[in-house]
Parts: structure tokens; C-alpha cells; sequence
């Protein structure tokens, strides 16, 4: 059974969860239910579960939410499109988007305007580069793999940006691949701060740790990806939700745990995976620092009155 408890820092929250987060209870605190969001406010099952208790209603299209009613754009983004058809509808729009994903958009109108081909290195489906996608969807293609950066086709010289929350690694994979087939794109890799030190963190405890424990939703890029960053380093990697997802058994023959969480994860989910180690017997804890996060981003206008 374990001893020693390695800590991830920086772990859990990023700037842009917690701006996201608070604009949604603010919105929740001022007016009354239902207050509708598109798409999940940030990928985590126990955050949103709580905003549904207090009256959030989470829509995938905006068709569904009645003319006239407040919604909150989540932390991921959204494509133009979707901002007309709630202006359409009248709906009252509070944007949560992570400033740093809104660079992302930027760039990719800009380059277009500049007369690029956009390759959006991401993966498809995701929120983010579903927003992303739709800035400019004319003129962007997006690229998830080394294979796809060896056949995709383009008419204009080429402009790279990347989805926040990818794999450093396997990013930069896709981007030499792109440099191979387009000697001359403009590159701009967009992973963001907090994924950066989140997945630096995860790699260093993973070189010590018998196994990894990465707290954080399935839907939850960031989060999987600390599983593999963990698994690429040679060590056993297990994502779960929260405590009642750990198999003990998982702990058999392991002497060192390392522990750490998504972006999107809230301190009292990780607290009392620490209790029940301790309880198992864990008697050393360690954090293992690689950074010092000190970003904050201010609230929509909206909501700072």
C-alpha cells in the first residue's frame, strides 16, 4: 500500500475556469431561474451538476432556449453563428469565454483577412474547436494528427493555430508535421499557460510515482490528456471523477501515488482522495511544485456594476 503522496502544483483550476465559473454563479445570485448556458460552462460533471440544482439549463443548440431569456456563453467559445442566432432570438447574452481562447478567435479572422488558409490543430467535436472552426469556416481545416498535417490540402499560404488544451507533445508533433508539408506557415501555438504547467507537473511526479491519479470529467481534454502526459512517462495512469471512482485495488504493490487534477476541477474533489490515502496509510505528502500561477482574468462589464 502506499506511503508517499506526490501533489501536482499547479493543479486544479486555471484562470479562465474560474472567471467562467463565477460568471455563471453570478448571473444564478442576480436573477432568477432558469438561467440558460451553451453548452456545459466548463467541462467538469460535479460543477455543472451543482449549477443545475440552482437552475442552469445547458443547451447544445440555441434554438432551445426560449426568445428573450439570459444565457452565458461557456469558457470553450463560440463561432459567430451561434452569437447571431441568439441575437435573433433576443436572447440576453453574457459571454464566458476564456480571454485566452478569444485570442485563438482573433488570430484566426485576422489571418484570414490577411489572406491565409487556417490549419487549427485540435480535435474535432471538442467545444473549443467547434468555436474556433466557425470564426472562419470558409478558410479552416482542421488538423488532429501527423497523418492529417501530411494530406490536408489548402489554396493560400498557410497560418497554424492551435486548440488551448492539447498534449505539448503531440502538438508539437503536428506542427513539425506542418512545417514539413508548408515550409513557410505562420505558426501560433496556443496552449495555454495553465495546460502547459498542468501537464509539466503531471510528467515530473510521473517520473517518481508508481501511479498517477488525474481527477477530471471524461469530456474534460485537459484532464485525459494529464493521463497520457502521466502514461508516456511510463507510469500507470487512472482519471477519474472523484473518490468513489478509485478501485482500491489499484493501490496493490504501489508505493508512491502521485495525484493531480484537471483545470476544471474544484479543490474539494481532490481533498478527500487526500483523506483516504492518508487513511490507508500514506504518511509522507510532497507537493511538487514546477510553477507559480498568478493569472486572473476580470468579469464581463456586465457583471462587474
Amino acid at each position: 500500500m502506499p506511503h508517499t503522496l506526490l501533489l501536482a502544483e499547479p493543479r486544479g483550476f486555471c484562470a479562465g475556469v474560474v472567471r467562467a465559473i463565477d460568471v455563471l454563479d453570478s448571473v444564478l445570485d442576480r436573477e432568477p431561474p432558469p438561467v440558460y448556458a451553451f453548452h456545459e460552462i466548463v467541462h467538469n460533471r460535479h460543477v455543472v451538476d451543482g449549477f443545475r440544482a440552482r437552475g442552469a439549463v445547458f443547451v447544445d443548440d440555441v434554438a432551445e432556449v426560449p426568445e428573450g431569456s439570459r444565457i452565458v456563453f461557456s469558457a470553450h467559445g463560440v463561432s459567430p453563428a451561434v452569437v447571431d442566432e441568439a441575437k435573433r432570438r433576443r436572447l440576453r447574452i453574457i459571454d464566458a469565454t476564456c480571454p485566452l481562447v478569444t485570442r485563438v478567435h482573433l488570430e484566426t479572422r485576422k489571418a484570414v483577412t490577411d489572406g491565409y488558409d487556417v490549419l487549427l490543430v485540435g480535435h474535432r467535436g471538442h467545444d473549443e474547436t467547434a468555436g474556433t472552426l466557425g470564426q472562419e469556416p470558409g478558410h479552416t481545416r482542421i488538423v488532429e494528427d501527423v497523418d492529417e498535417a501530411a494530406s490536408v490540402e489548402v489554396a493560400r499560404p498557410v497560418f497554424v493555430v492551435t486548440q488551448t488544451t492539447l498534449s505539448m507533445e503531440d502538438t508539437a508533433g503536428v506542427i513539425d508535421g506542418i512545417r514539413t508539408r508548408f515550409p513557410d506557415a505562420e505558426v501560433r501555438n496556443d496552449i495555454c499557460y495553465a495546460t502547459t504547467n498542468r501537464q509539466h507537473a503531471v510528467r515530473t511526479i510521473a517520473e517518481r510515482a508508481d501511479l498517477v491519479l488525474v481527477v477530471g470529467s471524461a469530456n474534460s481534454s485537459n484532464s485525459v490528456r494529464l493521463g497520457e502526459v502521466a502514461e508516456a512517462a511510463g507510469t500507470s495512469a487512472r482519471r477519474v471523477d472523484g473518490l468513489d471512482e478509485i478501485d482500491p485495488a489499484w493501490y496493490e504493490g504501489v508505493d508512491v501515488v502521485g495525484l493531480t487534477a484537471g483545470a476544471s476541477v474544484p479543490d474539494e474533489l481532490v481533498e478527500p482522495i487526500i483523506e483516504d490515502l492518508k487513511a490507508r496509510g500514506v504518511t509522507h505528502i510532497e507537493p511538487v511544485v514546477v510553477a507559480e500561477e498568478t493569472v486572473e482574468f476580470r468579469l464581463p462589464e456586465e457583471l462587474e456594476l
